[in-house]
């Protein structure tokens, strides 16, 4: 007598194989992946936008290396110049709400908010990959006077406007004599510049054994703002006094 087997019963389909459905689980990473996928952006696009510039950098590059498709890109960015902007926001300009909330309750002197100040924008600015893009904006605003006046109305002038308000602050203490406020607002600005520059185009003319200490030039430069070069400045628009008598000697015998 023959035995007839019964049919193998075939395995139903699972929930994770079926396409249109999936556990808890995976729509939790997809909905975290899909979250991420902004910040992945903005990081690759800084590394491309400070290693080859605005004009250079590709849109396919930057989904290439954030590893998504250049349509999911255009899904939160709608062009290259509105993932530049979203950039500087999201690395600069986002930066002078806290320092604003920050120059608020400060309790210390004015003198020790602008060695606060300069020493806080190093180590969240210019130490970072970011402050390249203050150079970018510099080599290339020529080109794109959008990005040009958008950088100006994001970054220079809120934070022109922050270091006027130390000044200010500072003159109504009574600690500083601000003659120019305006051109003043420079003076605190120009060390930074010069760092950024040094960092990303002008150390590359430097020889290979010279290091520039960021921390010593930034507080050099703060203590030579605060105090000055002369021992006892003049008032502003005070005659010099004449020199001492010995300095006068000592000048005749050197033209001996």
């Amino acid at each position: 007598m023959s035995s007839v087997r019964p049919p193998s019963r075939l395995p139903s389909r699972t929930a994770a194989a079926d396409p249109g459905s999936a556990s808890p689980v995976q729509v939790h990473k997809r909905a975290r992946r899909k979250e991420a996928r902004p910040g992945e952006l903005l990081d690759a696009a800084l590394t491309l936008f400070v290693e080859k510039g605005f004009a250079a950098t590709r849109v396919e590059e930057v989904a290439a290396l954030a590893g998504v498709s250049k349509g999911t890109l255009f899904l939160y960015f709608p062009s290259k110049e509105e993932l530049f902007k979203a950039l500087v926001r999201h690395t600069i300009s986002g930066r002078f709400t806290e320092w604003n909330e920050e120059l608020k309750h400060f309790s210390g002197s004015s003198a020790e908010l602008v060695r606060y100040c300069m020493h806080s924008w190093w180590k969240r600015i210019g130490m970072t990959k970011a402050s390249g893009i203050s150079k970018l904006v510099m080599s290339e605003a020529g080109m794109f006077p959008e990005i040009a006046a958008f950088y100006q109305q994001e970054v220079i002038v809120p934070g022109q406007a922050l270091i006027r308000r130390i000044l200010e602050r500072g003159v109504a203490c009574g600690e500083f004599v601000v003659p120019d406020p305006e051109y003043a607002v420079l003076g605190v600005t120009a060390p930074m510049i010069f760092l950024i520059m040094m960092k990303h185009s002008l150390g590359a003319c430097l020889p290979r054994d010279y290091a520039l200490d960021a921390e010593r030039y930034v507080a050099t430069q703060a203590d030579t703002l605060l105090n000055g070069l002369c021992l006892r400045p003049p008032l502003a628009g005070a005659a010099l006094p004449p020199p001492s008598a010995p300095a006068v000697r000592a000048g005749a015998r050197s033209r001996r």
